[in-house]
């Protein structure tokens, strides 16, 4: 049950009133931003909201329990408060958002009508739409190590414990062409095999405030050429001779881990887990495997 300000409540049962929208918003960096539907700039809580930032919203969605409600804010890629830059570096994503219900002639005025996280961002032209989950999306969301064969830690983190500053593991190339802005490619690096770099990283210097990382899809040679593919396209613009540096990827395999990294020891993974196949077989006349004895070695 929402519980509605004793002054806004007079304000909404007089039959005429002066409210508007505000949306306070904390990126994942503790930036926060505040905009507003209203056509001049508001301040409450120490936060400038901006009227001229163009968002609209949308229809929204509540259910009981803990199903995911949804709603979306649409608007326009500002220069001073959303750039198209931020949006594709992921700065934005799952940013926290507070709906205020405010009185424009009086901002003591106000109710918090709804929070959630950002969730899907979709880019249109000079535009954006910013889906807006309800907090209980969280109870979706994995907590703690599952078991599953893949390894859970990422390349080079704390729980994994390589080294990726060593030569054998990055390398810096130059960017010799660029087809589209999700493939590039550099002269061949002998000295890594091919598809070393498969789930691995791409590092721009970008000139923006930190560097731009990037996941990468696929690592292939073709007429000594490394190409490189990935997941989203960059930031910084692919072009001849643009530097890049390229970091080994792990597909999180316990063999690769144990035979190319050396790394066993720290495999947090359950490799002989048994899959969906194994639960789902059964005892023929002749198989080896389900004789009864140990089934793993």
């Amino acid at each position: 049950m929402r519980i509605i300000p004793n002054d806004l409540a007079a304000e909404l049962a007089s039959g005429v009133t002066t409210l508007c929208r505000c949306w306070r918003v904390i990126r994942r960096d503790e930036v926060t931003f505040g905009f507003t539907d209203h056509d001049r700039d508001l301040t409450f809580s120490g936060i400038t909201f901006l009227a001229q930032s163009g968002l609209e919203p949308s229809e929204a969605v509540s259910n009981l329990g803990f199903s995911v409600g949804s709603s979306e804010i649409m608007g326009a890629l500002t220069a001073d408060a959303i750039r198209d830059d931020d949006i594709l570096s992921g700065k934005w994503d799952n940013s926290l958002v507070e709906v205020w219900l405010v009185d424009w002639r009086d901002t003591s005025r106000r109710m918090l009508f709804d929070s959630g996280q950002i969730g899907e961002i979709t880019r249109s032209g000079k535009g954006f739409t910013a889906e807006v989950r309800s907090l209980a999306h969280q109870f979706d969301q994995d907590r703690g190590r599952r078991y599953e064969a893949l390894c859970s830690a990422a390349l080079g983190d704390a729980y994994c414990g390589v080294d990726l500053s060593t030569a054998t593991r990055s390398v810096t190339a130059t960017v010799a062409n660029a087809p589209d802005d999700l493939t590039f490619s550099v002269v061949r690096i002998s000295e890594f095999a091919a598809g070393a770099f498969t789930h691995g990283r791409v590092t721009f210097a970008s000139g923006l405030p930190e560097e731009e990382s990037l996941p990468i899809q696929s690592h292939t040679r073709v007429n000594g050429y490394d190409v490189i593919s990935l997941w989203s396209p960059s930031v910084t613009p692919l072009e001849q001779g643009t530097s890049v540096r390229l970091q080994v990827g792990c597909d999180k395999i316990f063999s690769t881990c144990r035979d190319r990294f050396s790394n066993a020891m720290n495999f947090r993974g359950f490799p002989h887990i048994p899959g969906n196949d194994f639960l789902f077989s059964y005892a023929r006349q002749g198989d080896a495997e389900l004789d009864g004895g140990v089934a793993i070695q």
